[in-house]
């Protein structure tokens, strides 16, 4: 690392902790789905809803943040992002008590932080790129396995809290976690931060949506979001409710083996991605996928359920920086539109999928089993998109 990169080290971990900050939001509410059931009364449907406001809120940010963030500037924004975290996660723990109905408290404290988790999302990458560090792929790399052992240390932590503290106490919980989007504020208030593409502009979104293998990314991450999510977002539920197991070894058993093995995919692709043929590994990740999804919604032995559920972290990981992969070298001049929109996409997958996962199961009498088998046709859909591009692509050279 040079004496000039070195400098940047804070950047980096204010960036770090942004993508464990969005995986706080993104985890710690769905342990307490359960809870939410039974102590306030909320029914799986309306829970199916936090994932999807959760998710559709940070759509909505992606869409603003590829008009607005290059004249407010990135540093103001990111740091809306931490305050906005903080915030949300501290409001959960009191508003639902303040209103008739506690879900329409949680929601807006949902709302409140995914604002935040979406700032992070579409400005932790760029923010890094234009740092000038000397291996900026396994610096990127890592930042986006920081969102995984993020997951990791909050169902963990939050596990144990629950077991040794008392799962009434999470509100508690709630407020310890919005320390670190807390400190994170002075991080980025004080790391230097330089202009992402050198202030390049790319493409704009009309021209974009004239691109035929711009919809087929749009696609692609619609399914890679909802394909990870409605596993990710009912992992702990399923693990409890299905599989009978206890909510401790639940959370342990589903959502925490996720993590770890998506992360330990990420990992893996850094160091060694570049001896593989990522198309090949996307549809190979996709086809695990769907066995994946098929094992935990038919299986009547809990075991291999819990295998599905362990067996869809490994062949999600490479699904949403797989995407953005091969699609960004394929549209050389999409600039902030095309990752704006690709993060939308992602997003609007990772609110669909949890959200019919729930809602199916409400249909059958609360069988997340049967939720989970419809969500088998994301991973099928993708498959179906990698295919395509090689189509696309050569129809274009034409």
């Amino acid at each position: 690392m040079t004496q000039n990169s070195k400098k940047y080290n804070k950047t980096l971990l204010a960036c770090y902790l942004g993508f464990i900050t969005q995986a706080i939001t993104a985890n710690f509410t769905p342990l307490l789905f359960l809870m939410f059931n039974k102590s306030y009364e909320v029914s799986l449907g309306k829970i199916a809803l936090i994932p999807a406001v959760f998710f559709l809120t940070q759509l909505v940010v992606d869409i603003i943040c590829a008009q607005v963030v290059d004249k407010i500037g990135y540093r103001k924004c990111i740091i809306t992002s931490c305050l906005c975290s903080a915030a949300g996660l501290i409001l959960l723990a009191f508003l639902p008590e303040l209103f008739p109905d506690p879900f329409v408290g949680i929601i807006i404290s949902v709302v409140v932080y995914a604002i935040g988790s979406g700032l992070v999302e579409v400005l932790g990458s760029p923010i890094v790129e234009a740092c000038p560090f000397d291996h900026k792929e396994a610096v990127m790399s890592l930042l986006h396995s920081f969102y995984c052992w993020g997951s990791v240390g909050v169902i963990v932590i939050s596990t144990l809290f629950f077991k040794f503290l008392g799962i009434g106490n999470w509100k508690i919980l709630a407020c310890i976690w919005a320390v670190i989007p807390l400190y994170n504020i002075y991080n980025f208030a004080t790391c230097p931060i330089e202009q992402p593409n050198g202030g390049e502009k790319g493409m704009g979104l009309v021209a974009l949506f004239k691109l035929p293998l711009f919809w087929v990314a749009i696609i692609l991450m619609i399914c890679a979001g909802a394909s990870e999510l409605s596993m990710a977002q009912w992992a702990s539920a399923f693990a409890e409710s299905a599989l009978g197991l206890s909510k401790n070894i639940g959370d342990l058993a589903g959502p925490c083996l996720f993590a770890v093995a998506m992360g330990t995919v990420r990992a893996f692709f850094g160091k060694f991605g570049h001896k593989l043929n990522l198309m090949r590994f996307m549809i190979f990740s996709g086809a695990l996928c769907v066995v994946s999804y098929l094992l935990a919604s038919l299986s009547s032995i809990p075991m291999l359920g819990l295998l599905g559920c362990i067996l869809c972290g490994f062949s999600v990981a490479i699904m949403w920086p797989g995407t953005i992969s091969i699609c960004s070298p394929r549209i050389p001049k999409g600039g902030t539109a095309l990752f704006a929109m690709l993060a939308m996409s992602g997003d609007l997958g990772g609110a669909a999928g949890p959200a019919l996962v729930g809602n199916i199961s409400q249909i059958f009498s609360n069988n997340l089993k049967a939720g989970l088998l419809v969500g088998t046709a994301f991973p099928v859909v993708l498959i179906l998109m990698i295919l395509l591009i090689p189509v696309i692509t050569k129809s274009k050279a034409k």
